[in-house]
C-alpha cells in the first residue's frame, strides 16, 4: 500500500490539488493507516481493504484519545486516497463510503480586535531594512486579502497587477481567484520590491515573498513569522497565518460587506464555510447588547 500513498501524493503534488503541508499531513495520515493494516491485519495491498479495516483504525485513534477533528481529517486522507484508486481502477469499491465520519463541535473562528491589528501595523518595531519590510508585507498581505499562508508562500510577482491593485491567486483544487487591495498594500508591495531589489540575492525568486538568503519562503516559516508578531499583541491562544484570515473576514462582515462577496474573496466552495463568520457577529452584537441595554440582564 505505501507505493499506492506515494504515487497519490506525487499526483497530487503534480496537479497542485492540495496545499503542500497538506499533503505532508495526509501522507503521515496515510503511512499510519498503512502501517495499522500491516500490524494489525498483515494487509499490504489497497484492494484488500474493507470498511470494518477502517472503522477500526478510527475506533484505535478515538481509544488513543484523538481528537475528532483529527480523525475526521485522517479520514478524509483516506477518502481522497480511494477516490484517486477508483478513478485508476487500482481499485472496485471505496471501503471509506460505509464509514461514518465522527461528530465534532463547531468551533468559531478566533479574530483578533481591528484596534490590536493597528497596533500591529503601526506601533510594532520592524527589523531595520528588507527584513522589517517583508515581515511587515507577509502581515499586511495576509490580513488586507485574507490570503491562505500556503496561497502566500506560492504568490509570484507576475500574479501581480500593482496597476489595477489585485492579485490572481490559484487557491484549493487550482480554482483561480483575483482578490483585490488597497492602495496602502500596493504602496507596500512597491517599497518592498525595491528593498528585495537591493539585496542582490544570487539568483532571482520568481515569488514575492522570500527568506533573507533570497529563496521561496515555506508555509511554515510564514507561520512561524506571523505567530511571532502576534504574540506582541494578543494573548489569543491562536495566533496563526489563518487568525489573518479569519480577522480580514470577520472585520468585512462587522463592517458591512456582503457575505457572497466575501465567499468569493476567500475562494470558498460554498456559502456554508463562509456563513460561520455570522456567528461571530452576532456573539459581538450580544455583547453589545448586554453591555448597553438596561434591561439586557436580571437584576
Amino acid at each position: 500500500m505505501h507505493d499506492d500513498v506515494t504515487q497519490f501524493i506525487a499526483h497530487c503534488r503534480a496537479t497542485r490539488i492540495y496545499a503542500e503541508h497538506t499533503l505532508t499531513a495526509y501522507y503521515n495520515d496515510l503511512t499510519q493507516f498503512s502501517t495499522f493494516l500491516c500490524e494489525s491485519y498483515s494487509l499490504t495491498s489497497v484492494s484488500e481493504v474493507r470498511h470494518t479495516h477502517v472503522r477500526t483504525w478510527l475506533v484505535s485513534l478515538l481509544r488513543e484519545e484523538t481528537t475528532a477533528r483529527t480523525v475526521r481529517r485522517k479520514l478524509s486522507a483516506l477518502k481522497s486516497l480511494f477516490k484517486h484508486l477508483l478513478q485508476r481502477q487500482t481499485v472496485s469499491e471505496d471501503p471509506t463510503k460505509r464509514v461514518a465520519v465522527p461528530k465534532i463541535g463547531r468551533r468559531l473562528p478566533v479574530a483578533i480586535e481591528e484596534q490590536r491589528l493597528e497596533t500591529l501595523f503601526d506601533t510594532i518595531n520592524y527589523p531595520a531594512g528588507f527584513k522589517g519590510v517583508r515581515d511587515k508585507l507577509i502581515l499586511d498581505v495576509l490580513y488586507c486579502t485574507g490570503l491562505r499562508r500556503s496561497e502566500l508562500a506560492t504568490l509570484k510577482i507576475s500574479d501581480i497587477d500593482l496597476p489595477q491593485q489585485h492579485f490572481r491567486i490559484v487557491g484549493k483544487g487550482g480554482k483561480t481567484r483575483v482578490v483585490p487591495f488597497g492602495r496602502p498594500l500596493a504602496d507596500a508591495i512597491k517599497a518592498y520590491l525595491v528593498e528585495k531589489e537591493a539585496c542582490l540575492f544570487d539568483e532571482k525568486s520568481p515569488y514575492l515573498i522570500v527568506t533573507d538568503k533570497g529563496k521561496a519562503m515555506s508555509p511554515e516559516y510564514i507561520y512561524q513569522k506571523v505567530h511571532h508578531y502576534l504574540s506582541l499583541v494578543s494573548t489569543a491562544t491562536q495566533r496563526s497565518p489563518h487568525v489573518l484570515r479569519h480577522s480580514f473576514a470577520t472585520h468585512l462582515l462587522d463592517n458591512g460587506a456582503d457575505i457572497n462577496a466575501i465567499k468569493e474573496l476567500l475562494g470558498h466552495e460554498s456559502l456554508a464555510a463562509t456563513q460561520i463568520y455570522t456567528h461571530n457577529s452576532i456573539e459581538r452584537l450580544k455583547e453589545v447588547y448586554k453591555q448597553a441595554h438596561p434591561r439586557s440582564e436580571e437584576s
